[in-house]
């Protein structure tokens, strides 16, 4: 298998073999996870290693390095972005001391880019750099409603994976959500991944108008009071896209 693959590929496999479950990783581990002979995953790990992107303790456990973090720093839909949105985001969090989240798209994921934890609310399986199906939550739903309508399209006619009873997996269910939450602007997102939160999401747009990411804020479907919900980030995702440049003469439907 080794052999086959290019340089780039065998490098980017071993950054791969991390996650979030996986954050702290043995030569072993590494050269398993990543496909690799022992010899061709030690080169690889030394050189990057050596660059900075991957870091060892005194344990001989890799870990990634800050050499990475540096460069992360530098993508526009992350770190740059989250600066800007974080006085909005927390704004929203005194508003209603629940989680807050904000998010982008990632091919067919939403991707977690800061995340505000309630004292007391609702668990949620989020995380910074966590990733979900875009249809299984709400900031997902408000980034799918305003993609391309190609790109719509095949997403509902994809697999739609549940991950509890309430999981939005009929396409046609999930297409009139989607022009629901053109509609009205937000999206609401009840029990579907777990079965006791509801997220309020709104679509955060860059300069030009076009959809960049979205903000939320997640409750106990319980004692959930969308009516008030909803006008809290609906002002926190309006904060952030004029932080970004947007001005409602250059919005763009979608």
């Amino acid at each position: 298998m080794t052999a086959t693959r290019s340089a780039p590929d065998r490098l980017l496999a071993v950054l791969a073999a991390f996650d979030h479950e996986h954050p702290a990783l043995s030569l072993s581990d590494i050269s398993r996870r990543a496909g690799l002979t022992l010899t061709t995953a030690h080169r690889l790990v030394g050189a990057l290693a050596e660059w900075g992107a991957l870091e060892r303790d005194g344990t001989g456990v890799y870990h990634v390095g800050l050499r990475l973090w540096e460069l992360a720093a530098l993508a526009p839909r992350g770190l740059a972005l989250r600066q800007v949105a974080l006085p909005y985001l927390e704004d929203l969090y005194e508003a209603t001391h629940e989680n807050v989240q904000l998010a982008v798209r990632d091919g067919t994921d939403v991707v977690y880019i800061e995340w505000l934890a309630g004292r007391s609310s609702v668990g949620v399986h989020i995380r910074v750099g966590a990733r979900w199906p875009l249809h299984a939550t709400g900031v997902g739903l408000a980034l799918l409603a305003h993609g391309e309508p190609e790109f719509q399209e095949r997403y509902c006619a994809g697999d739609l994976a549940a991950f509890t009873p309430y999981t939005l997996t009929d396409p046609a269910r999930l297409r009139r959500e989607l022009a629901e939450v053109r509609r009205v602007g937000v999206a609401v997102s009840v029990r579907q991944v777990t079965d006791d939160a509801l997220s309020v999401a709104a679509p955060v747009r860059g300069a030009d108008g076009t959809v960049v990411a979205a903000a939320s804020v997640v409750v106990p479907e319980a004692h959930a009071q969308v009516p008030v919900l909803i006008p809290a980030v609906r002002l926190a995702a309006r904060g952030i896209s004029r932080a970004l440049g947007w001005r409602p003469q250059h919005r763009r439907q979608l």
